[in-house]
């Protein structure tokens, strides 16, 4: 993916290093990628309540990170201030075009743990957006997770990115007060498949930013779309539940299976179109 002669942007605010307090209310979305972190360390054994922060046990102390690590961390950062700026110019065009405002989300880098306006965070919980307070949250260390588990390449990384930023165009466009509505008046099975064609929205949106970015500075190179759908079929909920163990359960969806999530984002990646994401009057069979 060519990045490094992209802008930078301003909206980023750097919490790493810092700790806080649960506290706060809400729904965060597209979380539901952590899951695939939390299952892999029960698979090797590990306590997720230790990153996670559970009482019962105390943490031990942190290894020693490798001599290079604050490089490979600024240089993450960077690509995220690129892609993120890339989301902001490509946003705004578009809501131009269709007479509307668009106003960036805050990102915000942290470690380990995070408070936000829809509560406690955390790495294991994966990226996330909230409504509340019009941020995206990010712990770097999500990506080099995803990396070992085969999602690999910068615009994998990137696609992660622009599904939480294409959140934050739903809470503007009013997708998700009215998800949120329909949500409160319908049972849990009704609910989370709302939940599901929000997140396969974002998925499409997020293809819809990267056609637009290509098209209007070439941003993309040869596998990167290859690794932009790895990576969206990686998160599906039918894939996660294979790996951990159990059988696959439709009815308990919350994000879309591997093929609805890869369909969606090739999707708005083919199309470039706002209007060819209507996940709500279309479907694809998991």
């Amino acid at each position: 993916m060519r990045w490094r002669t992209g802008r930078r942007s301003e909206n980023i605010e750097d919490r790493r290093g810092r700790s806080g307090r649960p506290r706060g209310r809400g729904i965060r979305l597209g979380g539901g990628m952590g899951l695939l972190i939390v299952i892999v360390l029960l698979l090797l054994g590990q306590n997720p309540l230790g990153i996670l922060g559970g009482a019962g046990e105390p943490r031990p102390p942190a290894p020693a990170p490798p001599v290079d690590s604050g490089a490979v961390r600024d240089q993450e950062a960077d690509f995220i201030s690129v892609v993120l700026a890339d989301t902001e110019d490509t946003w705004q065009s578009l809501f131009d075009a269709a007479g509307r405002r668009y106003q960036p989300p805050q990102l915000i880098l942290y470690d380990g743990m995070v408070q936000s306006a829809c509560g406690f965070g955390s790495a294991a919980a994966g990226p996330f957006y909230c409504p509340g307070d019009r941020k995206v949250y990010i712990d770097l260390a999500f990506f080099r997770e995803l990396s070992r588990l085969g999602a690999e390449g910068d615009f994998a990384r990137a696609y992660v990115l622009g599904h939480e930023v294409a959140h934050h165009v739903q809470n503007l466009m009013g997708t998700m007060d009215e998800v949120n509505r329909l949500r409160s008046r319908v049972g849990r099975a009704d609910a989370d498949a709302l939940s599901v064609l929000t997140e396969l929205q974002a998925d499409c949106y997020a293809g819809v930013w990267a056609h637009h970015a290509h098209r209007q500075r070439n941003i993309l190179e040869r596998g990167d779309i290859d690794e932009g759908l790895a990576a969206a079929a990686a998160v599906g909920d039918d894939r996660l539940q294979r790996m951990a163990g159990r059988g696959v359960h439709p009815e308990s969806f919350t994000h879309g299976s591997s093929r609805q999530r890869a369909h969606w984002f090739r999707t708005g990646l083919q199309s470039g179109s706002i209007a060819a994401c209507d996940t709500f009057g279309q479907s694809v069979r998991s």
